[in-house]
């Protein structure tokens, strides 16, 4: 009863309340998915550009199909998955610089790390142009070798605007701004078919138009994302324009920038490396196509999960630069309560239907039973990476992408990859000893990180508004 005499609900709400509390906190529960799934969209766009640009070439032949696969697969290899992880040391210096108002450094940040993806990016670009000699070295057919690299030759001026790309959208991710990166990269990828189309068929170029339509797709994403940072009002402070500033901090930029890089690509080679064993075993033809297929599979759900483990970077990450450790935490323990929930409900719907996601890949009867047989293993796989996903973007929001390298190098390449070989060689388990193995490597890689985010003084992590800490983020 109230001071008018008037009975109210207030107790049986505040109960209700309290009870969901226990649960998930709703508030900032929503406050992440909305903040994720711009980034999913974005994400998904900036994946599928390569995607459509290898079924172009597909239609050309089966030569051009195969060229231009193992093209798209050798350059995330070599040369994406490297720049989307050089980026990540942004999600620690934006995010925590961001949360602690240091507004100008952003753009300092940006700068630094685009001089970084540059430089970068002139080594992949050596790499892609002599990229024939070295797939032969590895026993590839020449002649897909060749049509490959005249891919991956087409493709270097992607590269360069690719880094730009990852390091303008982390920028915009620690400030919460992410539905305008939605708009630079669901368009470019509309314009990317009709781009396609006349360069793949308008031209003599062939597989190296598809491939060249790729890198001008690219570009128009990055003007738009350019001019976006450069005209809205929403930045003033934290563009202020080009400084020379910038190279003091370059060096401080890559103690994180290269762990980071390791990071990504220590776990994405392990998946890389599977699909070249199975295609050492005696049916080589169906265990390779079956472990490319568990592989593509985790792949896709990794980009629905992406965006999940970009909000808990930027949330742990801001909070920690405004000197708030323990709503950093209380963040990264709603991020894992949403990525559990969102990801049963994928593997529910895998157990369901794996009979009709495996028709997406071949018509094969004897494959399509084969993956039925693995699709308890790679639920597993996809929860375990679920999992570590919102862990390592924790460690990148607190600056620990040092350690999280060393824990991926040692549970992947020590663990997983020993125990794979073990048993799909010794113990001819095949398929199954692999993926068995990978499990074993991510099931110490979630236990490793969770005791580096359990142990740690988070109190010492981030900056304070008004504490010398500040200068420890440069």
């Amino acid at each position: 009863m109230n001071l008018n005499g008037k009975t109210t609900m207030m107790g049986d709400e505040g109960r209700q309340e309290f009870w969901w509390d226990k649960l998930i906190d709703c508030k900032e529960a929503k406050e992440q998915v909305l903040y994720s799934l711009p980034l999913v969209l974005t994400n998904v766009c900036y994946y599928l550009i390569p995607l459509v640009s290898v079924m172009f070439s597909g239609h050309l032949g089966q030569l051009q199909l195969a060229g231009s696969t193992l093209a798209n697969s050798w350059a995330y290899v070599t040369g994406f998955a490297f720049m989307l992880g050089l980026s990540g040391a942004l999600e620690t210096l934006c995010g925590q610089g961001y949360g602690a108002r240091l507004y100008k450094m952003l753009g300092i940040y940006l700068q630094a790390s685009c001089i970084i993806s540059f430089v970068f990016a002139i080594i992949i670009s050596i790499i892609w142009w002599y990229t024939e000699p070295i797939l032969n070295l590895f026993g590839q057919n020449p002649e897909i070798s060749k049509e490959a690299t005249t891919f991956l030759r087409y493709l270097i001026p992607g590269i360069f605007c690719f880094g730009i790309i990852q390091n303008i959208l982390r920028y915009l991710q620690t400030q919460s701004v992410v539905w305008p990166t939605v708009v630079c990269s669901l368009l470019p990828l509309v314009l990317h078919f009709g781009i396609n189309y006349v360069l793949v068929y308008c031209t003599p170029l062939g597989i190296g138009g598809s491939a060249l339509a790729v890198s001008i797709t690219f570009w128009i994403s990055t003007i738009m994302l350019v001019l976006y940072v450069k005209v809205s009002t929403d930045f003033e402070h934290t563009w202020t324009g080009f400084s020379k500033e910038s190279i003091h901090h370059v060096s401080g930029n890559l103690k994180l920038a290269l762990p980071s890089a390791a990071m990504v690509c220590l776990e994405y080679w392990a998946f890389e490396i599977l699909v070249l064993l199975a295609g050492l075993f005696p049916n080589s033809e169906v265990t390779t196509s079956l472990i490319a297929m568990c592989v593509n599979t985790e792949a896709v759900v990794f980009n629905f999960t992406y965006g999940l483990s970009a909000a808990a970077s930027t949330r742990v990450s801001n909070e920690l630069g405004a000197g708030k450790p323990n709503e950093a935490k209380h963040a990264m323990r709603v991020t894992l309560k949403l990525s559990v929930m969102m990801t049963a409900v994928i593997l529910i719907t895998l157990g369901f239907g794996h009979d009709i996601w495996a028709s997406f890949f071949s018509d094969s009867t004897d494959i399509r039973n084969a993956f039925a047989s693995m699709t308890p293993f790679v639920c597993i796989t996809i929860f375990l990476d679920s999992i570590q996903g919102i862990l390592s973007a924790v460690c990148r929001g607190c600056g620990w992408q040092q350690l999280a390298m060393y824990i991926n190098l040692g549970t992947f390449y020590l663990i997983g990859m020993p125990i794979a070989c073990l048993l799909s060689f010794k113990f001819n388990l095949y398929v199954k000893g692999l993926w068995v193995g990978l499990i074993c490597g991510l099931g110490s890689q979630n236990v490793s990180i969770f005791q580096i985010t359990r142990l740690q003084n988070w109190s010492y992590v981030g900056l304070t508004p008004t504490g010398e800490q500040r200068a420890a983020l440069v």
